[in-house]
């Protein structure tokens, strides 16, 4: 019996795993320059002005870090597999790539190591993907790719 194919979908959503929103960023940050430059202050009180100049420098690094930081808090990887397609869109600091693969031509190059990601590839187009994804997950979801496309419900 044939599966229906436009009904048949199935959906991965890869992304970061952020603990503070940027609102909390935002606080730790305002926390941390108040504590350092607090600190600063008491310095200069007795003379000791470079410290200012130090405390200046770093909550400067750490406000490029936090930036950097924010920009790829919502990155992601969402995969569809639907209607003899697999569909990969990917975010990365808020700018969208979609690639679209053809089943019947797919190939999957499952990761061998640790820090691998999973290559896909199909009439010459080709993509990683699994970036967000730890080691043991990301080899569940080459199994699962795998599956689907070998034998499961996209091939009717």
């Amino acid at each position: 019996m044939k599966r229906d194919l436009l009904r048949e979908r199935r959906e991965w959503l890869l992304r970061r795993n952020c603990s503070l929103t940027p609102q909390q960023m935002g606080m730790a940050y305002a926390l941390m320059c108040l504590f350092s430059f607090a600190v600063a202050t008491g310095f200069v009180m007795v003379g000791m002005w470079q410290i200012l100049i130090f405390t200046a420098l770093e909550m400067t690094a750490v406000a490029a870090a936090f930036l950097y930081f924010a920009r790829h808090a919502t990155d992601y990887e969402h995969i569809v597999l639907a209607n003899g397609q697999l569909l990969v869109e990917k975010v990365s600091a808020g700018k969208m790539s979609t690639i679209q693969l053809e089943l019947y031509f797919l190939r999957l190059h499952m990761p061998t190591h640790p820090s691998d990601l999973i290559h896909l590839e199909s009439k010459g187009v080709a993509v990683d993907i699994g970036y967000f994804a730890t080691d043991p997950r990301r080899r569940a979801l080459a199994q699962e790719l795998r599956a689907e496309v070998q034998g499961g419900l996209f091939n009717a």
